[in-house]
C-alpha cells in the first residue's frame, strides 16, 4: 500500500472508499502508511442497505442485481468518489462466506470490487472468491488483490 499511497501523492491525485463486507480493511490498510492524509478522503462502512443507499447507492439497482453484484460495487465506487470529489473511488461487497438471511442471494464465498477512475469516467472491476475459514483473512485477501490492481491502475 505505501506504493499506491507514494504514486497518488506524487500524482496528485485523491481516493476515498466504500466499503462493506471488508468492513474498514482497506481503509485501514491505507490510513496504516505514513503521508496517507494527503491522498486519503474519506472511508465508510456501510454494512446495511440502508447506508448503502443513504450514501447515494440506486436502490433500484440493488434491487435488480442484488447487493451482493458487481453492480452495486459499481455504483458504490463512483458515489464515494462523487461525494468526495475524489479521483479515485473503491467500492466494496459480498459475502466471507456466510449466508445472509437479508441478501439471500449471490454465493457466500464472493467479493466484488470496482475501482472508479473519476478523470476517465472509467470503472475497474472484478470479484474474489474467499476460500479461508477466518474472517480477518479473507478481508485480508480482499485487501491484498486491491492493493495490487490500484498500482497498476493508477496514472
Amino acid at each position: 500500500m505505501k506504493k499506491v499511497v507514494d504514486k497518488l501523492i506524487k500524482l496528485n491525485k485523491t481516493i476515498s472508499v466504500m466499503e462493506s463486507c471488508t468492513g474498514g480493511a482497506l481503509s485501514n490498510t491505507i490510513t496504516n502508511v505514513e503521508g496517507c492524509s494527503e491522498v486519503f478522503k474519506f472511508g465508510a462502512v456501510t454494512y446495511s442497505n440502508e447506508y448503502k443507499i443513504k450514501m447515494g447507492v440506486d436502490p433500484n439497482i440493488i434491487n435488480k442485481f442484488s447487493v451482493y453484484s458487481i453492480d452495486v460495487a459499481k455504483e458504490m465506487s463512483r458515489r464515494i468518489s462523487q461525494f468526495t470529489n475524489s479521483d479515485y473511488g473503491i467500492g466494496i461487497t459480498g459475502k466471507l462466506n456466510r449466508e445472509d438471511k437479508n441478501n439471500l442471494s449471490g454465493l457466500d464465498n464472493q467479493v466484488f470490487v470496482s475501482i472508479y477512475d473519476k478523470g476517465l469516467e472509467k470503472y475497474y472491476t472484478f470479484s474474489v472468491n474467499v476460500v479461508d475459514q477466518s474472517r480477518s483473512d479473507n478481508k485480508n485477501l480482499v485487501v491484498l488483490e486491491i492493493v495490487e490492481k490500484l498500482f497498476d491502475i493508477i496514472k
